[in-house]
């Protein structure tokens, strides 16, 4: 599998949100998205980095962005989450991890000295015409949303 790069065409991908509805690449064409992948709804990091989103939602919505949320957890889990910590963006269900393979979001990982294959923590800022703008490998989970307005 060759390395997802800045300027490449991001890869498509389609799902379902916490609603049931369908969602895939297309549907932000002409938008630009922030495509967040993260392990698991209601976590510490995860809630920490959801919540820099939401502290910071209307800034990236002035400036033309749309925020999806992707993890392996199911669309009820995702509804939950969102209710709990009032997030006004979509989360994405990919149970069957396709979207997260796509986007080179699953991997080995290391806890405590286990090797486990999981969620690697990324984002991808991809612009207008579907191509990849920016890519984050080392997400601050608190400070999220400061490290992509400032990218």
């Amino acid at each position: 599998m060759s390395k997802l790069q800045v300027g490449d065409k991001a890869p498509d991908f389609q799902g379902t949100i916490q609603t049931g509805e369908t969602r895939s690449l297309s549907d932000y064409k002409g938008k630009k998205l922030v495509l967040y992948f993260y392990p698991k709804d209601d976590t510490p990091g995860c809630t920490k980095e959801a919540c820099s989103l939401r502290d910071h939602y209307a800034t990236f919505q002035s400036q033309g962005y749309e925020i999806l949320g992707v993890s392996p957890d199911p669309e009820a889990k995702h509804q939950k989450f969102i209710d709990k910590y009032d997030l006004p963006f979509d989360l994405l269900a990919d149970t069957d991890r396709k979207t997260l393979e796509a986007y080179e979001s699953w991997g080995p990982k290391k806890f405590m000295g286990r090797e486990y294959e999981g969620v690697l923590r990324r984002t991808f800022v991809i612009d207008e015409a579907g191509k990849i703008e920016q890519i984050i490998d080392k997400v601050k989970t608190a400070k999220h949303a400061e490290q992509l307005l400032e990218g």
